[in-house]
């Protein structure tokens, strides 16, 4: 993996992506070159085969502060307030995680010290969010003047609208507990060396499961989710989709079923696994 990154720490380990904030000075905020890099990141080239998971995670102990207030500032400067290119700039940040959230591979988010703002929104844009118990989640724009503007869609896709308007209108910091009860996080890791193995043992599973069977299960629940109740050809394509399967990794996946074996996409990941693609920067 290259990783000429100024603001990440990218790195590739047994078929996985870890991708690691590292701007400490500014605790991680989502500067727009910090967006441009993730955006690279995500990214797999032509006849690179994708990473089985991407896990998004913070240096030295923080997840993302959210938006670079600095760059919020500059944009206060400028004639006319440079209204069109803080636009740009919020859009290109919409792009970013419209891509990252519909990407084919799972999305595991790991937080400790905070997911602020834009960090929140990063968080929520995952398939699975983990955090230590003292990590804080709060929609802290509004605090600021400011809305959430672009990764709205994404907190209420994951809280709902209800929970969504709670958090946005106070700025309420959660944490422990109460962010697993409300849906922010899914577990919790009493502190970061349990988050790794905590992380190690939701990749595991990760790849017990076939990795072209999970790129495909993404697209195919957004459309559950989109349509409950599909109608018309739909269910011809999901029955297609399925016959493309048993085809496919199906064959290897019932023979292993059949003789009582792990399938040969199997993999182990351990704590020292995680903390090799991203422990030092986390430390």
């Amino acid at each position: 993996m290259d990783n000429a990154y100024r603001h990440l720490i990218v790195a590739d380990r047994r078929g996985l992506r870890f991708i690691t904030l590292n701007r400490p000075e500014t605790r991680n905020a989502l500067g727009a070159e910090m967006v441009a890099e993730l955006d690279r990141a995500i990214t797999v080239e032509p006849g690179e085969p994708p990473p089985r998971a991407l896990i998004v995670r913070g240096s030295n102990g923080f997840f993302c502060a959210g938006g670079n207030v600095g760059g919020f500032a500059a944009n206060l400067a400028g004639p006319g307030r440079q209204d069109e290119a803080a636009a740009a700039r919020n859009l290109g940040f919409g792009r970013f995680m419209a891509r990252l959230a519909t990407l084919p591979m799972p999305v595991l988010a790991a937080v400790e010290g905070a997911a602020m703002g834009g960090g929140m929104g990063l968080a929520c844009a995952a398939d699975i969010v983990l955090a230590t118990d003292d990590a804080r989640f709060a929609l802290s724009e509004t605090r600021l003047g400011l809305v959430p503007a672009q990764i709205a869609p994404f907190v209420v896709a994951r809280l709902g609208l209800r929970l969504a308007r709670r958090l946005g209108i106070s700025g309420e910091h959660v944490r422990g507990a109460e962010a697993v009860r409300l849906g922010i996080a899914d577990q919790l890791a009493p502190d970061r060396s349990s988050l790794d193995g905590l992380l190690a043992h939701w990749l595991t599973l990760i790849c017990a499961c076939a990795p072209r069977a999970n790129a495909l299960i993404k697209p195919l629940l957004a459309e559950c989710a989109a349509a409950p109740q599909p109608a018309g050809a739909e269910p011809d394509r999901a029955a297609a989709l399925f016959a493309r399967c048993l085809r496919d990794e199906g064959v290897e996946g019932i023979a292993a079923f059949r003789e009582r074996r792990p399938p040969n996409w199997t993999e182990t990941i351990t704590a020292d696994d995680v903390r090799l693609a991203c422990g030092a920067a986390s430390a």
